[in-house]
């Protein structure tokens, strides 16, 4: 299975992604594992959208599709699923 997801930082900073493995992926941008990343200058780690896909080819598909979107429509993706931006992560790691 494969992922396409979106993190967040708390003021709505966006970052879309792909993996294979979102649950640890989502726990790299939380814990910051990248130095030089995107997601760390901006504290993005908040996993509010996910989405499951059978194939790498359709996961990255759809994640470059997202990534041309204008931002509300992203805003918009969201809140279809996750209307008070919840961390969907909660929960995961002991």
């Amino acid at each position: 299975m494969y992922y396409v997801y979106i993190i967040a930082s708390r003021y709505r900073r966006l970052y879309t992604g792909v993996t294979n493995d979102v649950k640890r992926r989502t726990w790299q941008h939380k814990n910051k594992v990248y130095r030089n990343s995107f997601t760390k200058r901006y504290n993005i780690d908040r996993l509010v959208y996910f989405e499951e896909h059978l194939s790498i080819n359709a996961a990255m598909k759809r994640e470059k599709r997202i990534k041309k979107w204008r931002r509300e429509k992203r805003l918009d993706l969201v809140e279809s699923r996750n209307p008070d931006w919840v961390d969907l992560s909660t929960g995961w790691y002991g």
